[in-house]
């Protein structure tokens, strides 16, 4: 017999005999009657049978087969009578918190240490619904504008941003690093297909103990060639971040529903304002090389009270606050060709125009005091015909807590890894 989705049940024909696999979500046994709720990744359907039947404990995967009955009070108007149900495996253990319960009413510790279960509960489980259906807008708005998705390597002989913050490994006897980002090769694969983008993880060996920062996270990274300058790459930002949002609209509709979201309108001009009058608007001093959380949160509220946009850009950040290959703004090179997206308060995307000239990194490392070698192989490329491009990179972990407001960035990440925990 065909197997039948949980969310197809009301579809049935009121007679037919259908077949549902899944999980048992909720038990309930009254004097007369048994009802058994049956959870699938589609949703939930009530399963009837006499009092006293014996039923698996809950979280145990089951087959049950029987008759689609109408019942106005049962999910989606449709519930299965006369019904069988067959246990796949060993009766379940007792979950560490109570899946049907509406709400996971439970510490972050519990959530985390049993993530193999408690992402079972629907509501988590949506979070990462909204993850999904972002990286699908994500893809499709970039293959609609030509882009090819490429894989770069995870082990790298130096670091991206040419800081202590790396994973060291021993790499058959010689240091090699876990990469901070794909920087490095969506700069030089720009040379190849003129317009890039990854989906991976990168690694920050950051000893940050915070709500919004992990060891490891996925990052969605673009990088496109033959531009003018910085504002190409920002639209392209805002083009992607409405694909995204689009994604979630047309692939995570019940996810949405079920955390009772409120989505983001993306602007067709993302607004936009330079670092020095960001600092003004935040109140810090002008010699401030970059912004903290508190001044990304005051700039948000500016930007939904002035604009009534969830969305904010920051361009021409001081140049020596950027990592080395960031372009300097050609009328004053003070000032970079460097921007940040903050999103609802916190800075959710960083970019900028590269340089693209050999000479330019030469003297650019030259002018930071870093040593060449380490960089040799990625340097060398620009001697061969890199053109102007810029890029930037979305955290995808951050993007959906910021969709569901989660007060800890681990609430919205399948396994986090921090600077505690490496397991499970």
């Amino acid at each position: 017999m065909r197997r039948t989705l949980t969310s197809e049940l009301p579809t049935a024909t009121p007679g037919d005999h259908v077949r549902l696999d899944g999980w048992v979500h909720r038990r309930r046994e009254l004097a007369k009657i048994t009802f058994l709720v049956v959870r699938d990744r589609a949703g939930l359907a009530q399963v009837v049978l006499p009092a006293g039947t014996p039923v698996p404990p809950e979280e145990t995967p089951v087959t049950v087969t029987g008759t689609a009955t109408a019942n106005e009070q049962a999910p989606g108007g449709v519930e299965v009578t006369d019904a069988t149900v067959t246990a796949l495996g060993e009766p379940a253990d007792t979950p560490a918190v109570e899946l049907w319960r509406p709400t996971l009413a439970t510490g972050l510790p519990t959530l985390l240490d049993h993530a193999a279960t408690t992402w079972r509960h629907p509501a988590q489980r949506a979070k990462w619904e909204l993850a999904a259906a972002s990286l699908r807008g994500f893809r499709d708005t970039l293959d609609a504008e030509g882009f090819t998705e490429v894989h770069s390597p995870k082990l790298v002989e130096s670091a991206t941003e040419s800081g202590a913050n790396v994973f060291t490994v021993d790499y058959f006897g010689r240091p090699a690093y876990l990469a901070q980002s794909p920087q490095f090769y969506k700069q030089q694969l720009v040379g190849v297909f003129e317009r890039v983008y990854e989906i991976g993880p990168v690694f920050r060996a950051e000893p940050h103990d915070t709500v919004r920062h992990l060891a490891e996270y996925v990052s969605l990274d673009v990088e496109l060639g033959f531009i003018e300058d910085h504002r190409e790459v920002i639209a392209c930002l805002r083009d992607v971040v409405a694909g995204m949002v689009d994604g979630i609209r047309q692939h995570a509709g019940p996810a949405v529903e079920r955390l009772g979201l409120e989505l983001p309108e993306v602007p067709a001009e993302l607004p936009t304002i330079h670092f020095r009058e960001a600092l003004e608007i935040a109140g810090a001093p002008a010699d401030e090389p970059d912004l903290n959380p508190a001044h990304e949160r005051a700039l948000g509220e500016w930007a939904k009270a002035e604009h009534g946009s969830d969305f904010l850009v920051v361009e021409g950040y001081p140049t020596l606050s950027r990592a080395f290959y960031s372009h300097p703004d050609p009328e004053d090179p003070h000032w970079s060709r460097a921007f940040d997206l903050i999103f609802r308060g916190i800075e959710l995307v960083s970019g900028a125009q590269r340089l693209h000239r050999y000479a330019d990194y030469v003297a650019t490392l030259e002018q930071r005091g870093y040593p060449y070698e380490p960089y040799a192989s990625y340097v060398e490329a620009f001697r061969r015909g890199i053109p102007p491009h810029g890029g930037f990179a979305i955290g995808l972990e951050r993007w959906v807590g910021r969709l569901v407001e989660a007060p800890n960035i681990r609430e919205v990440t399948l396994f986090p890894r921090d600077l505690h925990r490496l397991a499970p």
